[in-house]
């Protein structure tokens, strides 16, 4: 006789599997040469208390400078999306708590467009937050969240209507991808869109190096600690046993390139056990963790013209520091 999995049931077997490919992206990482660990698994419940403090200090410019657009330039960039006037779909990738775009959507649900927001994320958590409290926040409010990657729920949102979509990608996600890697992203996201459909892009510009290299190498320690808590995930989730004090956070940043990078450095001759795997890691050697890309206005609309896409407007913060580009596919 046939039985369906409980609820329960099947929630326990999604959570093994996400355990095991953490385990499983972990190992590989750390016997690759060089050592390497996905930024992605930065944010569980305490990755993502240590983010918020890291949004709040001082040196951390990014977040304040795209929030910045979206509060002051909100009728703007209502107007430029909102193009013919026709009826959309606004689709978020990584949507996070939505603090940003809710200025969007507050906007375009005062002046009574015709759109649905659906936004996109890997927490299931996130989906059913906004889920509850966007309704209650923004009355009327048409929303339909979607969990899981990024292209296959985009899928999801073709098949759930044929209007016009409007993709959000902000927060500088795209430069958490060496340059070359975020124009095949563009280019992927192009192919699961439709002529005239429009992409809102956020990226972190190129300025002062000092300006940058200070974001990721914070005074309080911030961006040190958010980065060895992947080590103490490890120790908590995969029965890991680092020894959390003898890895020190180390960013550089390259004006050249734009490439703003982190590690995190063993401090002496060390082995390290997770699961039944043992890490052998050499004094000094690194863990190559992450990278936030720096762009120049030259170099986005190149992105645009090399992945199906035409830049049609730009939207600054004060000091023209982060940029929102406008991108409709061709």
């Amino acid at each position: 006789m046939n039985q369906t999995a409980t609820p329960n049931e099947i929630m326990e077997t999604s959570a093994n599997n996400a355990i095991q490919t953490f385990y499983e992206d972990v190992i590989k990482g750390l016997t690759t040469t060089p050592k390497r660990l996905n930024s992605m698994y930065f944010y569980d419940a305490v990755g993502d208390k240590i983010f918020q403090e890291l949004m709040d200090c001082p040196e951390y410019y990014p977040t304040n400078c795209e929030l910045e657009i979206f509060k002051t330039k909100t009728a703007e960039l209502a107007q430029t999306i909102m193009g013919s006037g026709d009826a959309f779909d606004l689709i978020e990738l990584g949507a996070g708590d939505a603090t940003k775009s809710s200025f969007l959507l507050k906007h375009l649900q005062s002046q009574q467009v015709n759109f649905t927001y659906l936004p996109i994320d890997i927490s299931a958590n996130v989906i059913n937050y906004l889920t509850v409290k966007l309704p209650l926040t923004i009355p009327g409010l048409k929303i339909t969240g979607l969990n899981g990657q990024y292209f296959d729920m985009m899928k999801q949102a073709a098949a759930l209507s044929n209007r016009r979509k409007v993709v959000l990608f902000m927060g500088s996600n795209i430069g958490n991808m060496p340059v070359n890697e975020a124009v095949e992203f563009c280019k992927v996201l192009r192919n699961h869109l439709e002529h005239g459909d429009m992409a809102v892009i956020g990226f972190d510009l190129k300025k002062s190096p000092k300006t940058i290299l200070a974001a990721y190498n914070d005074q309080g320690g911030i961006t040190k600690r958010f980065n060895l808590n992947l080590l103490h995930r490890i120790n908590r989730e995969l029965d890991g046993n680092f020894d959390v004090s003898q890895f020190d956070h180390y960013a550089t940043y390259d004006p050249e390139t734009g490439a703003c990078k982190s590690y995190l450095i063993s401090q002496k001759e060390q082995t390290v056990t997770i699961g039944n795997q043992t890490i052998y890691f050499a004094k000094d050697e690194h863990i190559y963790m992450e990278i936030s890309q720096k762009f120049t206005i030259t170099q986005t609309d190149q992105m645009a013209a090399s992945s199906g896409f035409k830049p049609v407007d730009r939207f600054f913060d004060i000091k023209k520091w982060f940029v929102d580009a406008i991108w409709v596919a061709e």
